[in-house]
C-alpha cells in the first residue's frame, strides 16, 4: 500500500477578546514578515496595550486560520457603523504566512468575512506595488473602484493606494 501525503487544512475560527496571545502572535508576524504589504508598522502594535489588542477584536471582526493551536493566518472585517452603511464592509490585516500561501487558505478565509448576515459590499485598500495580492483580489471578485494617489508613504516615497469592492452574494430584505 503506498503512502501519501496527508495535510490538514488550518482550522478557522473567529477570534473573541480572549484570544488576544494568539491575535497579537500572529499581527505581530504579519508586520515583520511582510511589512510593506500594512499602513501599520510593528512599533505601531508594541506600543498598545494589552486592552488596546482586547478591543481590536471587539470592535472587528477577526478571524484567524490555526494549525494546532498555532496561528497562520490573519483576516480582519472592519464594519462600517453608520445606520445607512452597516451592509459595508472593509477587510482588514490579512495576512498568510509564506507556507500557506497558494493553499487555498485565503480563499476560504474570504469566504467566511463573505458569509456574516447584513454585509452587501466587501471594500479594502492594497498598495499599488503588490502584485501578488492585487491578482488573488481580482481573482476573488474583487474590482478596482478608485486609487489614492501617494496614499502610502514609505522611506520617503510616494505609492498609489488601490481601493477595490466586491459585492457579496447575501442580501438582506430588500425592503430595508
Amino acid at each position: 500500500m503506498d503512502e501519501t501525503s496527508f495535510e490538514m487544512m488550518p482550522t478557522i475560527r473567529m477570534l473573541s477578546s480572549t484570544d488576544t496571545a494568539a491575535f497579537r502572535a500572529i499581527r505581530l508576524e504579519s508586520l515583520r514578515q511582510d511589512p510593506d504589504a500594512f499602513a501599520s508598522q510593528e512599533d505601531d502594535w508594541l506600543r498598545i496595550s494589552e486592552a488596546d489588542w482586547q478591543r481590536h477584536l471587539i470592535h472587528n471582526t477577526v478571524f484567524a486560520a490555526f494549525e494546532n493551536e498555532t496561528p497562520v493566518a490573519v483576516m480582519g472585517l472592519m464594519r462600517q457603523r453608520a445606520a445607512k452603511m452597516t451592509h459595508r464592509a472593509t477587510i482588514i490585516m490579512v495576512y498568510i504566512r509564506k507556507a500557506n500561501r497558494g493553499s487555498g487558505l485565503a480563499s476560504d478565509m474570504l469566504d467566511f468575512l463573505a458569509a456574516i448576515i447584513g454585509i452587501r459590499q466587501l471594500e479594502l485598500a492594497v498598495r499599488a506595488d503588490n502584485a501578488e495580492a492585487i491578482a488573488f483580489y481580482r481573482k476573488a471578485g474583487f474590482a478596482e473602484i478608485g486609487r489614492i494617489p501617494g496614499g502610502f508613504l514609505q522611506d520617503g516615497r510616494e505609492i498609489d493606494e488601490i481601493l477595490m469592492a466586491r459585492r457579496t452574494d447575501r442580501r438582506q430584505d430588500q425592503n430595508n
